[in-house]
């Protein structure tokens, strides 16, 4: 099997490290955004991955605006999303636009096996 491909959608730059950093040693390939905006364009102009892993809050825009538009994009609509936040959950309407999520600060064991799990489950 192919390595999987992971977009990486955050803000925090040390955060982002560790996950590009954790994600490589798994065997996915990750690519980072740090922004909402650079997110959107990412939907816009290139092939889906096969899971995401989504940052909450991000400059420009929210998290939840980019899985809306992730949802939106027929190309990109059944990609898994994994969405890392800060505290509360996402509200009833955002929790449906995510697989998963995770509390900041979260266990990187707990991410790395949602995320196989919501890769193998993908259609």
């Amino acid at each position: 099997m192919p390595p999987r491909r992971i977009t990486v959608i955050e803000d925090d730059e040390n955060i982002a490290g560790l996950l590009e950093f954790m994600l490589r040693v798994e065997g996915f390939v990750p690519s980072i955004f740090r922004d909402g905006r650079a997110a959107l364009q990412h939907v816009r102009d290139d092939r889906p991955p096969d899971a995401v892993v989504l940052d909450h809050m991000l400059p420009y825009c929210d998290g939840l605006a980019v899985a809306s538009a992730m949802r939106a994009d027929p190309r990109w609509s059944t990609v898994p999303i994994l969405l890392l936040r800060s505290s509360a959950p996402p509200a009833s309407g955002g929790a449906r636009l995510v697989d998963a999520c995770l509390t900041k600060p979260f266990d990187p064991g707990a991410l790395v096996a949602n995320l196989k799990k919501l890769v193998e489950d993908a259609p």
